[in-house]
């Protein structure tokens, strides 16, 4: 490995099978590490990964965490915590005669043809749902004062059954949080030491207008008792991580990544650590955009598979979608988020054949223990990864960088006895079978996240991220018709990669129910000044100036009457049109409709044309997304606006890609093995000697035509019969299909 230069910008994302570290050095060269994750403490695989880059680069832990000037970290903690139902014990604070609507949800179910599955237990029990008296009306407006004698009796029971984290949810506390507040006061100065994170002097309450300042008891309920849930656990793990850095050299502070795929430093997430349950995943927000800059192709969308699960998310127009609204182990949240479909689909996923005789691969992963068969970690049954290396598509011997080693007899006795035997196949059948449909669940994740988001994939690039991603792409790639699939070099550690390559950022909203109109614009002017104001404090408070501030404006909008709203991103380039301007806004902005600006909107003729312009602009832009979405406007229908956001963001340096060196001379192969291979409609060919190249070997100007394998550090590229590799300017390779 060539001399590294400090200052060092580090990010580690802990994912289910491994912790992947990517080091950026002063001179701007990527380090690569990987070690197995600890499940039971994850903490320990960030540090194991450390030490192991700190020998690779022949220095100390000490000097390496001293000359880091960035680190930043992506984790399961959060999500993990709710599905193992590993969280606090939580009580919950409502306004009386509201003390079921946690149970009840929302009435409907996901799928209105299966009612048979239950709900999963509700995080807080009638009897530790405790009803308070009091009331504000729908603007706010105090009716009946906060009863604090209900509060007293609260936290008596609270005391006695235990409760160690509190969730407050009273209506409208979204217009007016005196009542919320007041609550708070109570708690912290009567609950004792219980409601207190000993050392940092967090209280462990959670209000929900401070979580989630949102029409709907449910929704910000649900999500405020999740926060509630998982904040105990998660924020004294983070702060824990954050001391032993330090111990050990560390001087900024440790940054961690949120589900909308911006930062936040460990101090700014104890109020709302809800933000962090797609932490991880998030960062290929800032892999893509990363991508985009490199090989100057914007529409991307990828398919990141580790060794648990395969995240799905797609960049249009040099943005990847954001939605609010979550479910996660199924419990509805309210949360920014990267809209990221994920499915159980790994080099870890399970496969076998069930009580029926049928053939079946995932939900359920192996996990980093035991691991794949092949690992030799007392797994005994079959992954994707075991049906990989049974096909010859992975080697035998060390795997993903030395972090394990791969035992081809293990692999196929597992698929034998799991799946050929009890369904009557060879082992490479059997094998042929695991890949072929764990290869139709991707394709069906990434139609879910493309096709039924109204569009096309035929459009986009396919990014086969992750360290398994690679060996599907081409064949996801081929069904789905796309332009063609896009390997980074850095594929196995694609988070790790997008973490460096994001911003501090957060959101902040206020519920701002209008008919689109002029006047509402106007007044939406200063509602996001208001809002701006807010963000810009809190990014005072993390240590950003004047210059490195940006912020970013949206609206959600929704026809009168419907009940779910759509969420318009780019409107900072037309919220602020100066009241005496007299003409549309300007050509090019990202909200510019193709139709007039103002067309179809009900803006008063005497008021000011910035206004005007503002709620045109509006209107298109949302017809446009509604018309992408549902395939169908209402042009004649009143619009109104529901939310109005500002998006605070922080900008720390971007990545700068590397340009590899060109080279005119055709690489050779490393070796020839005998790989199984299948024909252009998947029929089975037997194995076949096929060229297995060194990625190191691989410049830009090298063109190679499949069947052929590209072994990189962390990953291996499956190339099929016809399929062409062209290794871009900047490194990573582009795979594209036979014509037909």
């Amino acid at each position: 490995m060539s001399p590294s230069q400090a200052p060092y910008r580090i990010a580690v994302d802990v994912g289910g099978t491994f912790t992947d570290m990517v080091l950026v050095d002063g001179a701007g060269r990527f380090h690569v590490f990987k070690v197995p994750s600890v499940p039971a403490d994850p903490s320990r695989g960030v540090l194991d990964v450390v030490e192991q880059a700190a020998r690779s680069l022949a220095t100390s832990v000490e000097h390496l965490l001293a000359d880091c000037a960035l680190f930043l970290h992506g984790s399961t903690i959060a999500t993990n915590t709710v599905l193992e139902g590993s969280g606090a014990r939580v009580g919950m604070l409502v306004t009386r005669g509201f003390r079921d609507f946690l149970e009840a949800r929302r009435g409907f179910r996901t799928d209105p043809f299966d009612h048979r599955p239950p709900y999963p237990p509700v995080l807080v029990p009638r009897y530790l749902r405790l009803p308070v008296g009091g009331r504000l009306d729908a603007r706010g407006a105090e009716v009946e004062p906060l009863d604090e004698a209900d509060l007293d009796a609260a936290i008596e029971t609270f005391r006695a059954e235990g409760v160690e984290s509190v969730a407050v949810c009273l209506l409208h506390s979204f217009e007016n949080g005196a009542h919320e507040r007041r609550c708070a006061e109570v708690l912290r100065g009567r609950g004792g030491p219980r409601f207190r994170h000993s050392g940092t002097g967090f209280e462990w309450v959670s209000l929900s207008h401070e979580v989630v300042p949102v029409i709907g008891e449910y929704e910000r309920g649900s999500t405020t008792v999740v926060n509630a849930y998982i904040g105990p656990k998660v924020v004294r793990y983070l702060h824990a991580l954050d001391e032993r850095l330090r111990a050990l050299g560390l001087g900024p502070e440790l940054l961690v990544l949120q589900s909308n795929g911006r930062a936040i430093s460990v101090r700014q997430v104890a109020v709302r650590p809800v933000n962090l349950v797609l932490s991880g995943p998030a960062g290929g927000v800032g892999a893509l955009d990363y991508l985009a800059s490199a090989t100057g192709i914007d529409d991307l969308v990828t398919m990141e598979i580790g060794g648990t699960s395969c995240d799905v998310m797609l960049r249009a127009g040099g943005r990847v979608a954001i939605t609010d609204r979550l479910e996660v182990g199924g419990y509805d949240l309210v949360s920014a988020s990267v809209d990221i479909n994920t499915v159980g689909a790994g080099g870890g996923t399970i496969a076998g054949a069930d009580a029926a005789g049928l053939l079946f691969a995932g939900p359920r992963g192996a996990g980093a223990v035991p691991g794949p068969a092949a690992y030799g970690r007392g797994g005994e049954e079959p992954t994707v990864t075991d049906a990989q290396l049974v096909l010859g598509r992975l080697a035998p011997g060390p795997y993903a960088g030395g972090a394990v080693s791969l035992d081809l007899e293990r692999a196929r006795t597992a698929l034998r006895a799991r799946v050929g035997d009890p369904l009557g196949l060879g082992v490479e059948e059997a094998a042929i079978g695991v890949i072929r449909l764990v290869e139709q669940n991707l394709l069906q994740a990434v139609e879910r996240i493309s096709t039924e988001r109204g569009r096309d994939p035929a459009r986009f690039v396919l990014v086969a991220g992750g360290g398994a991603g690679p060996m599907h792409g081409a064949a996801v790639g081929r069904r789905l018709r796309v332009r063609g699939v896009l390997v980074p070099r850095l594929a196995g550690v694609f988070c790790a990669l997008g973490m460096l390559n994001a911003d501090v950022g957060q959101d902040f909203a206020r519920v701002f129910i209008a008919p689109l109109d002029a006047d509402a614009a106007g007044e939406a002017q200063e509602v996001y000044a208001a809002l701006e104001d807010e963000a810009r404090t809190w990014l005072r408070d993390g240590g950003f100036g004047p210059e490195a501030m940006r912020f970013e404006r949206e609206a959600d909008l929704r026809y009168a009457g419907q009940q779910w709203d759509v969420r318009i991103s780019g409107v900072s380039a037309v919220s602020e049109i100066p009241a005496e301007a007299e003409t549309p806004m300007g050509a090019g902005t990202p909200a510019t409709a193709e139709t007039p600006v103002g067309a179809g909107t009900p803006a008063e003729v005497g008021a000011p044309a910035g206004a005007k312009a503002l709620a045109g602009a509006l209107r298109a832009a949302f017809e446009r997304e509604y018309e992408r979405l549902f395939g169908h406007v209402q042009p004649d229908s009143a619009v109104e606006i529901t939310k109005l956001r500002v998006v605070g963001i922080g900008v720390l340096p971007p990545l700068h890609p590397l340009r590899a060196e060109p080279c005119d001379t055709a690489p050779e192969p490393a070796s020839v093995r005998d790989v199984y291979a299948l024909g252009p409609r998947g029929e089975p060919r037997g194995f076949v000697p096929t060229p297995v190249y060194r990625g190191s070997d691989l410049r830009p100007g090298h063109r190679l035509e499949g069947p052929l394998l590209v072994e990189e550090r962390t990953t291996t590229v499956v190339a099929g019969p016809g399929d062409r590799i062209e290794v871009l300017p900047s490194g990573d390779l582009l795979i594209r299909f036979e014509a037909g």
